[in-house]
């Protein structure tokens, strides 16, 4: 295995290395989908077009990643679902995809200093917050089994904490590939769990056949659907920034000089776009992938398009996503409670990185806005179109951003001189 970053160098002998990828991204892959409502074999057929996209517009210099489901949307595609139903989601999801491409060429024009002057710290932070936290009663619900009247509550927690214990030992204590896929160890062991409390339906599999075409769902266009889909970008702009950045200390490459972030950007959104467009959930850069290429140095970026193959080619397995649809709902809300967690806990992270002052007045302000008009469920009804939930927080965010002057933090009040001048 080369021990560098050497470019795009297509063989057969690595499909194999391909598919152990497609392992590593695998829980976190159908995971957005079986949250969502969305189907997972379309979630699979969009991942592997997207990765296939994202080379095409990186192919001067071909970064080794691969993209898949991402979790930023969860929430955005569940309200949007229950609100505006599938197809239109779908289309807010293409214009979100579109919106990175527009970022890419202001990214082109005017430079990368450019996305973190509009997106700092102080307005990702709590957005990603949001993101996090908004659906935490339904990842309790979820491992309460609540409305399931086949599942006793009893037994249902005791798999979510079987299941969540097994996720946080994976994160925690576990080695080599075990570390980098805690989602699917989490699941495994739940699923294990699941089958000797007697609550796993085996009927969808044996129902399923083997080679079925994926639910593909075409888009339609409705205003409100995009208007609150179009802000829910600026956290996955961010995030896509952090894990190139990521890829390039791994490779030792830099992947934001050449192929540059102009690139890497458009091909993030085109491939949202295209997955848009099959009825899939918007793509996004894997992290766990990006461990998996630091653990076995394989740097060539042709593997991936043996990972982006082998997606593709399984997502016409119907008793695949058959079988994937036997997953108990404790054992998803077990995993659901840390993992909406950690996504509050990384929005908290890049405010402590970017060493956020949280005794200025300006940043306390954002932050404030952010958090309970994103989380509080406030509604701005224009007539033509709503404004509401996570987009409309992000979006107060970006505004108060610009419009706020900055002002210098609160003084810290001195007790022990305002004592002695009392004295």
């Amino acid at each position: 295995m080369a021990e560098r970053y050497e470019g795009y160098n297509f063989r057969l002998k690595d499909s194999l290395l391909g598919v152990q990828f497609l392992f590593v991204a695998f829980g976190a892959l159908v995971l957005v989908p079986i949250l969502t409502g969305l189907d997972t074999n379309v979630a699979l057929f969009t991942a592997g077009i997207g990765t296939l996209v994202f080379q095409l517009c990186t192919r001067k210099q071909v970064v080794p990643i691969f993209l898949a489901s991402s979790f930023a949307f969860i929430t955005p595609i569940t309200f949007s679902v229950s609100q505006w139903g599938v197809s239109a989601t779908m289309g807010g999801l293409m214009a979100a995809g579109l919106l990175y491409v527009a970022l890419s060429f202001v990214v082109r024009y005017k430079g990368d200093g450019f996305i973190h002057k509009l997106l700092p710290p102080v307005v990702v932070g709590p957005v990603i917050i949001a993101i996090g936290l908004i659906l935490s009663p339904t990842a309790v619900n979820m491992a309460m089994a609540k409305d399931i009247d086949a599942i006793p509550q009893t037994t249902a927690l005791i798999i979510a904490f079987i299941s969540l214990i097994a996720t946080i030992i994976a994160i925690m204590f576990g080695k080599g590939i075990i570390r980098l896929i805690p989602i699917l160890s989490g699941i495994f062991v739940g699923y294990i769990a699941s089958l000797c409390f007697g609550i796993v339906d085996f009927s969808p599999i044996s129902n399923a056949k083997w080679f079925s075409i994926p639910n593909f769902s075409a888009p339609s266009f409705n205003l409100n659907a995009i208007l609150y889909m179009l802000p829910i970008a600026i956290a996955p702009t961010i995030e896509h920034i952090g894990d190139i950045l990521t890829i390039s200390n791994v490779t030792k490459e830099n992947f934001l000089k050449n192929p540059g972030l102009k690139s890497t950007l458009l091909g993030d959104g085109l491939a949202t776009t295209a997955a848009a467009c099959f009825g899939g959930p918007p793509n996004t850069t894997y992290s766990e992938v990006t461990g998996a290429v630091r653990l076995t140095k394989a740097f060539n970026p042709a593997i991936m398009t043996w990972t982006a193959i082998t997606a593709i080619l399984l997502a016409f397995v119907g008793k695949l996503g058959a079988f994937i649809a036997t997953i108990p709902v404790p054992v998803i809300g077990g995993i659901m409670i840390l993992l909406f967690g950690i996504i509050a806990s990384v929005g908290m992270e890049s405010l402590i990185k970017a060493k956020v002052d949280l005794s200025n007045p300006r940043n306390m302000v954002i932050i404030s806005l952010i958090l309970v008009v994103s989380i509080g469920g406030l509604v701005l009804d224009f007539g033509f179109a709503k404004f509401s939930g996570i987009g409309l927080g992000a979006i107060v965010g970006v505004v108060l951003n610009l419009v706020l002057p900055k002002v210098d933090k609160i003084e810290e009040m001195d007790f022990e001189q305002l004592e002695s001048d009392e004295e």
